[in-house]
Formats: C-alpha cells, structure tokens, sequence
C-alpha cells in the first residue's frame, strides 16, 4: 500500500516531537516529561489519568474498568465509539497510534480494549499512556502509564475535552511483539 506524501510528512512529524520531547528530558520515560508551566493556561482543560496500577482490574462484562484509587465511569462507558488505533511510528521501545481526534459527544474519557498478541496468545497485557497536543514547552502533555489487559475497557485518560488531538502509545516488551487493541473515545 502507498502512502500519501502529507502521511509520511506527518508520521515524520510526530517522530521528530516525541524525538524532542525525550531530548528535552534526557529520558523516554514520560513520567520525565517536562510538566505545563503553572502559569500556562491551556486552551481546554488538561486531561487527567489515573494512578497507574500493576494491572488492570477486569470485570466480567465489557464496561470500563478502573484503578482501585479512583471511581468507574461505567456511565460514561456506553457514550464513548471505538476506533482502530491506525499507524503510527516506534521510538525508543514504544509504538504510537495514528494522530486521534475525539469527537463530539458526551465521552470524557480515552480507553483501550481488547489488548493482545495474535502471535501470542497468553500476551494479552500491555502498558498504555495517551499524549496530547497542542505542544506545551516543545513537548506534548502525557497521561501516567496504565497497565491493561484483555477484551475489557481500561480508562487511559478522563476529562478529554472534545475535538482533543492525540496519540496512544504502548511498551513493547519483546521484539516481534504484535500488539492489537480498540481505542474507545
């Protein structure tokens, strides 16, 4: 399959932030990003996340679950449309999505489901953390990484403003690892 010219130019793009972001920090951990200057106030509220857990709690139905640290959002669940997480690019031991943008609607949150390895199927964990645009000090703003597992929804960020532009990235653990996952917003 050929890609367009603008795709390559924006694959390209979203590399060289995330190249300047670690640069910036001396580190691919996001949890060394530089944080928004207090004085800085966006443009739309900042998306939270949750306390990243060792693993996802699971439920026997397909609702989004939640760290033991913060409330469900079962009801904000059923408002939110699932979307292929489309190509992205590897930087540094992470595979980022396809920019995202989410829609108009009542869903607050950003989630994954169905997270495996179709070449592995006892892998079906993976950690996940979102980052947003617009820039904030040359670096995009990112969610703590979040640990989920299986066909059940696991809550990445809460309180996305509509029409936010991000991306999911994920760990990989393994070389050849295959991840599959839904992105629901």
């Amino acid at each position: 399959m050929r890609h367009s010219p603008l795709r390559h130019l924006i694959t390209v793009t979203m590399a060289v932030a995330f190249v300047a972001a670690v640069a910036a920090c001396g580190s691919a951990s996001p949890r060394a990003l530089p944080q928004p200057d207090a004085g800085v106030v966006p443009a739309a509220p900042v998306p939270t996340t949750t306390t990243p857990s060792k693993a996802a709690p699971t439920t026997p139905t397909r609702k989004a679950t939640h760290s033991s640290t913060s409330p469900p959002t079962v009801g904000n669940a059923d408002r939110c449309v699932s979307v292929a997480p489309g190509d992205g690019f590897y930087e540094g031991g992470r595979v980022a999505s396809a920019e995202l943008e989410t829609p108009t609607s009542r869903c607050t949150t950003i989630s994954v489901s169905n997270v495996g390895d179709p070449t592995n199927p006892t892998d079906v964990c993976q950690t996940f953390l979102v980052a947003f645009w617009p820039l904030v000090d040359g670096s995009l703003t990112s969610t703590q990484p979040v640990t989920a597992c299986g066909d059940n929804r696991t809550v990445l960020a809460r309180n996305v403003p509509d029409n936010a532009h991000y991306i999911v990235l994920y760990d990989i653990d393994y070389l050849g690892q295959d991840v599959q996952f839904r992105i629901w917003h």
